[in-house]
């Protein structure tokens, strides 16, 4: 088999409860040692406990989803021996990924002393997200700040 040519992306299905790709993503996220039911119940108790704060789950989940992907980033670029950090926009695909694993980690890092299971901690953070608070959207306005400072060096954009 040769080396060259594309690689196929591979279509994810919609989750079943929801019907929705961008939620089946983070399940895949979410999900460890291939146990996707576990994941499933995990992510379906996040969004039962936003349902039970009357809120709409969906709607959260997409809204904290767009609140958290960051517009720009920065990329080091060599130019004459140095290393510059060049600002770019980020893509659709990457600022999905970014998204969904900022808003992960950042579940994951929350004190178990507040929060008993990884269902309550997820709903939390998705909810500050969705309020433009919390880690994975100080995380994006980091990201965003570092790539203003950077705006000398986006002539280097290639």
């Amino acid at each position: 088999m040769s080396r060259t040519g594309k690689i196929k992306k591979r279509t994810i299905e919609n989750d079943p409860l929801h019907n929705n790709k961008l939620l089946a993503r983070f399940i895949n996220r979410v999900m460890h040692s291939g146990k996707k039911s576990v994941a499933q119940k995990t992510v379906y108790g996040a969004l039962e406990i936003i349902q039970e704060k009357n809120m709409d789950p969906l709607n959260v989940f997409q809204t904290a989803l767009s609140n958290v992907s960051p517009r720009m980033e920065v990329k080091p670029r060599r130019v004459g021996g140095a290393s510059y950090q060049v600002p770019t926009e980020v893509r659709g695909e990457r600022r999905v990924a970014l998204s969904i694993r900022w808003l992960i980690e950042a579940a994951r890092k929350r004190s178990s002393k507040e929060y008993h299971t990884f269902s309550e901690k997820l709903a939390a953070e998705l909810i500050d997200a969705f309020n433009n608070a919390g880690e994975a959207v100080r995380k994006r306005d980091i990201m965003h700040r570092n790539a203003e400072a950077n705006k000398a060096f986006a002539h280097f954009r290639w």
